[in-house]
C-alpha cells in the first residue's frame, strides 16, 4: 500500500468494478484502482519550454512528471515500473497527459504551442486502449493532433525490437509528429531514425555538457545534426545551461534548445511565455560576431507557395496542372511548419493511368497526400551558408534543394542553383575584405569587429595586437619570398592553435596580426597568445641557414642602417582587456592604447604587455 493512499482516500469516488475515478477530473475517461488513484492525485506536471535557438520563440513545452517522491517512489522510473507491473501504465500515462493538457490550455497562447508528451515504450502493448483515452482527452480540451508531439526514448529497448518498430507507425495516429528523446544515449541509434522517421530528435545532455572543452563531442554533435537535417529532422539540444553551450549549439546548426538557460521546468503555468527575449538577445549578439548570412539567403529564396497538408488529391493534381513548369511543391501543416515535398514524378503512374486520378480522388479508396510526402532537408534562414551547402552536398542525388524555415515555419525553398549563388556571393564579399597573402580578415573586417565589441558592453573581450620583431633584417637578407613564408607560417599557427569558437583572427598587413577573444578569461587568452608566439619562435628558426641557427643571430642592417648582430625572428603582443560592463569607447582610443602597449611589449623580456580598460 502506498504511503499517500490513506491521506487521499477521502478524495476518491467509487465507481463500478471497484475502480475509482479522480474527482479533479470527473470528465476524464481514465479509471484507476484506488492505490493508483491515490498516487495520481499527488502527482503534478511541470512544463519546460523548447525554443527556437535564433529567435527565442517557443515551439512547445515538454511535460515532466513531479511528485513521485510524495507518492512513495524513489524515482520516476520506479513509479513507471510499478505502474507497468500492475497493468495500469497506459491509464496512468493518459491521466498524466490530461493533467499536462489542462495546464497547456490555460495559457492564452496555447493555440500556437505544442505539447511534448513522453510515452513509455511499454505502453505500445496497449496502444489501442491508450489511443482511445488520449483522443477523448484531447477532444475534451479542444486540442487536435497537431497540438501534440509524442516523445519516444532511444533508451527504451522496446524500440530496438521488430514489435516496437511496427508499433511506431501506429503512434502517428496519436499525433501529428514524433520526437526521439535521449538521442545518442540509448540502444536503437540510427536505425530508430530510419524506422520512426521523426520530425524531431532531442540530443542527450551528455553531448552538451562541457562541450566547449571537448572537441570529440563537437565532432559527434556536428555529424548528428548534419544527418538529422539531411532527413528533414529538426534538432533539439537538451540541458543547455550556459551561454557557451548555447553558442556552440548555435554554431553547429542546432535548431531548438531546452534547458535552464532558457527556463527551468515550472509548475506555475503563468511563468510560461510565448517568446524568451534573453535567448533572442543572446543569438542576436552572437550574430554580430558570427557573420550571419540570413540577408544573403533571403535574397535567393524561391517563394514557392506550399500545399497545406489535409487537402484532397484532386486539389494537388490541379496545382500541378496549373503550374506546368513545377516538378514539386513543399508541403506544410496548418501552422506552416514543413512536412516535406510532393513530387510530380511520384504521381505520374496515377496521372497517366486510365482511372488513376479518379481512384486517387475517391476518399474511401484512394491514396492521400501523406502517402506521397517526401522528407526534404530543412535549414533555418539564420544558418551559415557553408553549413547549408554541407547538408545539401550530402543529400541524395534526387534532392530538389532545401526547405528554408524561420521560427520553424516555412518561408521558401533554396534550390541547388540558388544555393551556389549564395555561396558565390559570400565568397566574393569575403575576398574583398581578406588579406590577399594569408586569406585572413583584413582591416575592414577587423574595424567592424572592434566596433561591435565596443558596442557590446555586456560581454568581455581580450584584444591582441601581434607583430614580428626584427622582421626587416630577416626580409632583407633572405628575400621577400622567405618573408612571405614567415608571415603565412604565423597565420597558419593562429588558425590551428586558437579555438574556432568566440575567437576572431585577422591580418592587419605586413607582419602585424590581430586576435580577439570573446568572453574568455584574460589569463586563458594570454596563455593562448603566448603559446602561439612561442611556437612561431621555434618553427621560424628553420627558415634561417645553419650558421644563423647556431649563432642565434644574423649580421644585417637595423632600421637606422647600422650593421649589427640582429636576433632571430620573434613576435611581441599587446593585449587589451575589455571587461564586461566596459564603456562603449571608440576605436581611435583603443588603437592609441594598443600603440603604447606595442612599444612596452617590444622592450619587455617576455615580449608581452597588457592593460585593462577602465583601470
Amino acid at each position: 500500500m502506498l504511503n499517500a493512499e490513506s491521506a487521499m482516500r477521502e478524495l476518491i469516488q467509487p465507481t463500478r468494478d471497484s475502480h475509482y475515478q479522480a474527482s479533479f477530473a470527473k470528465d476524464s475517461p481514465v479509471v484507476l484502482p484506488p492505490r493508483w488513484l491515490a498516487a495520481a492525485l499527488v502527482l503534478d506536471m511541470a512544463l519546460q519550454p523548447i525554443v527556437n535557438i535564433h529567435t527565442g520563440r517557443c515551439l512547445g513545452y515538454e511535460a515532466l512528471v513531479r511528485g513521485t517522491d510524495v507518492a512513495g517512489f524513489d524515482s520516476i522510473a520506479a513509479f513507471l515500473d510499478a505502474c507497468a507491473g500492475d497493468g495500469v501504465l497506459a491509464d496512468m500515462e493518459a491521466l498524466l497527459a490530461d493533467k499536462a493538457m489542462r495546464k497547456l490550455v490555460a495559457l492564452p497562447h496555447h493555440r500556437d504551442i505544442k505539447l511534448f508528451l513522453n510515452i513509455d515504450g511499454r505502453t505500445l502493448a496497449h496502444l489501442e486502449h491508450f489511443d482511445r483515452l488520449l483522443h477523448a482527452i484531447m477532444q475534451a480540451h479542444g486540442l487536435n493532433d497537431s497540438s501534440l508531439i509524442i516523445e519516444i526514448s532511444e533508451r527504451d529497448r522496446v524500440y530496438a525490437t521488430q514489435r516496437g518498430r511496427d508499433a511506431i507507425a501506429s503512434l502517428r495516429r496519436l499525433c501529428g509528429k514524433i520526437a526521439v528523446d535521449d538521442f545518442g544515449d540509448g540502444y536503437s541509434g540510427l536505425p530508430l531514425l530510419h524506422y520512426a522517421q521523426p520530425e524531431f530528435i532531442k540530443i542527450d545532455r551528455f553531448f552538451i555538457d562541457d562541450i566547449a572543452a571537448d572537441s570529440r563531442k563537437k565532432l559527434f554533435l556536428n555529424h548528428m545534426v548534419n544527418v538529422a537535417h539531411l532527413l528533414g529532422i529538426l534538432v533539439v539540444a537538451e540541458g543547455v545551461e550556459t551561454e557557451k553551450e548555447f553558442l556552440i549549439c548555435r554554431d553547429i546548426g542546432i535548431d531548438l534548445v531546452q534547458g535552464w538557460l532558457v527556463q527551468k521546468p515550472t509548475l506555475e503555468a503563468t511563468r510560461l511565455v510565448p517568446v524568451y527575449g534573453h535567448v533572442a538577445e543572446l543569438a542576436a549578439a552572437d550574430r554580430r560576431h558570427g557573420g550571419g548570412d540570413q540577408k544573403l539567403i533571403a535574397q535567393w529564396i524561391e517563394p514557392i507557395a506550399p500545399i497545406v497538408y489535409g487537402v484532397d488529391m484532386t486539389a494537388v493534381f490541379e496545382r500541378f496542372r496549373q503550374a506546368k513548369t513545377s516538378t514539386f511543391f513543399p508541403v506544410v501543416d496548418e501552422h506552416g511548419e514543413p512536412l516535406g515535398i510532393i513530387r510530380e514524378l511520384d504521381l505520374k503512374d496515377y496521372t497517366y493511368s486510365l482511372y488513376g486520378k479518379e481512384l486517387m480522388s475517391n476518399k474511401a479508396l484512394g491514396r492521400k497526400l501523406k502517402d506521397f510526402v517526401w522528407k526534404c532537408p530543412v535549414a533555418d534562414i539564420n544558418t551559415r551558408a557553408e553549413t547549408i551547402l554541407e547538408v545539401f552536398s550530402a543529400a541524395k542525388e534526387e534532392s530538389e534543394g532545401i526547405i528554408i524555415v524561420e521560427d520553424n515555419r516555412y518561408v521558401g525553398f533554396l534550390s541547388a542553383r540558388s544555393l551556389l549563388r549564395v555561396i558565390s556571393d559570400k565568397n566574393l564579399a569575403l575576398a574583398r575584405d581578406q588579406n590577399p597573402l594569408t586569406k585572413l580578415a583584413g582591416n575592414n573586417l577587423i574595424n567592424e569587429y572592434l566596433g561591435d565589441a565596443l558596442a557590446e558592453t555586456e560581454a568581455s573581450f581580450v584584444v591582441a595586437y601581434i607583430d614580428f620583431d626584427n622582421f626587416k633584417p630577416f626580409n632583407d637578407k633572405y628575400g621577400f619570398r622567405q618573408g612571405d613564408r614567415a608571415i603565412t607560417l604565423f597565420a597558419d599557427i593562429l588558425r590551428s592553435d586558437l579555438p574556432n569558437q568566440d575567437v576572431f583572427i585577422g591580418h592587419v598587413g605586413g607582419d602585424d596580426f590581430f586576435a580577439a577573444f570573446r568572453n574568455f578569461a584574460p589569463a586563458e587568452a594570454e596563455r593562448l597568445v603566448r603559446a602561439a608566439v612561442e611556437r612561431f619562435r621555434r618553427d621560424v628558426e628553420s627558415f634561417y641557414d645553419e650558421e644563423a641557427r647556431r649563432l642565434g643571430y644574423i649580421v644585417a642592417r637595423n632600421r637606422e642602417g647600422e650593421v649589427r648582430h640582429m636576433p632571430l625572428l620573434t613576435a611581441s603582443a599587446a593585449l587589451v582587456v575589455l571587461p564586461a560592463g566596459h564603456g562603449a569607447g571608440s576605436i581611435d582610443d583603443l588603437s592609441a592604447l594598443i600603440a603604447r602597449l606595442k612599444k612596452d611589449a617590444k622592450q619587455s623580456p617576455d615580449k608581452l604587455a597588457s592593460a585593462v580598460v577602465g583601470d
